[in-house]
């Protein structure tokens, strides 16, 4: 099993951080310090602690900054990555851009969101979670109070996952995926279609599409309640914040 990390988004509403880097390089150490850690520094660390030593990056916008930072973090972290190039970083949605990794997909992986700040016992519980036929199965918050934005998800004990999207009754949900994902290679060659009939649907649907075109197939994605977390998606720079109280305790 190898990580996996979402790296290509712009992240624009970060700006002027992102003006010059992709949205998973942004700092999230303490503001000024020199040498700050990034959300992929995040993922890559706790990537490590788990044992992974090979990741993939999909990389896009900004790709450059990843590319010289490479070397640095395979010293750093113990890891050796591979950069995955997505052509349309800019312009399609992460369904394509999860695509993008489907060779990747595989070997098996532990996927992580570029934007996404958690600790290492996310990965602690999902590898926990395997076995028992369990192909893909998803971190799933139950503890944190649900709006409009958050990506929702409807679980049925006895079948796993019913829905998975943000355009949900907040009250329907049964928790919140937080962009943390673990996917058997046996999961691969139907993840990889299901996410090609989706961005060729629409290029602005999201990887989570993708996952519910499996669901509508008959495929049974499973979750992993987290527990209570601290973690934040960064989207703005209030997210930035909350990321950077929360990353210094890991």
């Amino acid at each position: 099993m190898i990580g996996l990390v979402l790296a290509a988004g712009a992240g624009r509403r970060l700006r002027p951080y992102t003006e010059t880097l992709p949205k998973a390089l942004v700092p999230v150490g303490p503001e000024g310090a020199e040498e700050s850690i990034t959300v992929l520094d995040v993922a890559l660390g706790n990537f490590a602690e788990v044992g992974l030593t090979e990741v993939g990056v999909i990389v896009g916008y900004r790709k450059e900054a990843v590319y010289a930072r490479r070397e640095a973090l395979e010293a750093k972290y113990g890891v050796r990555l591979t950069l995955i190039d997505n052509d349309r970083a800019e312009d399609w949605n992460n369904a394509y851009s999860l695509w993008c990794g489907r060779e990747a997909l595989a070997d098996g992986v532990i996927l992580a969101n570029g934007d996404t700040v958690h600790p290492v016992s996310v990965e602690r519980t999902l590898l926990a979670a395997r076995g028992e036929g369990r192909r893909i199965i998803l971190a799933l918050d139950t503890v944190k109070s649900l709006g409009e934005e958050e990506m929702k998800v409807v679980v049925d004990p006895e079948k796993g996952v019913r829905r998975i999207t943000k355009l949900m009754d907040p009250a329907e949900a049964s928790g919140e995926y937080i962009g943390v994902t673990l996917i058997e290679g046996g999961a691969a060659a139907d993840l990889v279609d299901a996410l090609r009939v989706t961005f060729e649907r629409d290029p602005q649907l999201y990887y989570e599409d993708g996952y519910q075109e499996l669901v509508d197939r008959g495929f049974r994605i499973d979750v992993a309640p987290i527990g209570e977390v601290e973690w934040v998606e960064i989207d703005n720079h209030e997210d930035l914040a909350r990321g950077r109280e929360i990353a210094c305790r890991y």
